[in-house]
């Protein structure tokens, strides 16, 4: 079994973690610049990463997480977040990268900006946050991927209220909502989910080949 394999079926979703293990900061460094690192459409990044490790935060995190222990008990509580409302600032932001890191002129990219730019505008704010919803999810699945690479532990959650999380970390301020939780560490010995056989399909019910 290939290594990638082998992590996979080594993770699960960590429902009790041991508060006595923490990642390391060279462990934690590696997850910020997968998440940086992860491909998003038109490479626009709308998201930011919170990292939560302050114990008293986590525990006032928990009442807005329905109790659920991990947020608690976890290493360090990972948090996506998009940007509200899709302004021309972002793409405009984008290409200024591009221009920066490449070296491409501004005529080379004046086509694409203006197809973007004039794309979004024609989108409504529901669509604008679908989109940056999207981004969210490609990232969170990358990140449960260098988790179990790493060996930490995690647990994907969406069972939580973002408004309460918002009010709590002041991420109005910021421009920013809550939508994915990604509670990190090392799971307990007690946690009997970690025993459990996965209950996947088989392959010939999930694969199409033509």
């Amino acid at each position: 079994m290939t290594k990638v394999l082998s992590a996979l079926n080594w993770r699960y979703a960590t429902k009790i973690f041991d508060n006595e293990k923490l990642v390391s900061e060279e462990k934690l460094a590696i997850l910020k610049e997968a998440f940086r690192l992860t491909a998003t459409s038109f490479g626009l990044q709308p998201l930011k990463l919170i990292v939560v490790s302050d114990k008293d935060l986590q525990n006032k995190l928990l009442p807005a997480s329905f109790n659920q222990q991990q947020v608690a008990t976890a290493s360090h509580v990972l948090i996506i977040a998009i940007e509200k409302g899709f302004e021309n600032t972002i793409i405009d932001a984008h290409f200024d990268l591009e221009m920066q890191v490449r070296g491409t002129s501004p005529e080379v990219l004046a086509p694409f900006k203006h197809y973007l730019t004039t794309s979004f505008e024609q989108k409504s704010a529901v669509e604008h946050r679908r989109f940056a919803l999207n981004q969210a999810y490609i990232v969170l699945g990358n990140l449960m991927t260098v988790c179990a690479l790493e060996k930490i532990d995690a647990c994907p959650m969406e069972g939580f209220s973002p408004d309460k999380y918002d009010e709590i970390l002041e991420l109005s301020n910021k421009n920013l909502e809550s939508v994915l939780l990604l509670p990190i560490g090392y799971r307990a010995d007690n946690d009997d989910n970690a025993k459990r056989k996965k209950v996947r399909k088989p392959l010939d019910e999930l694969i199409l080949e033509f």
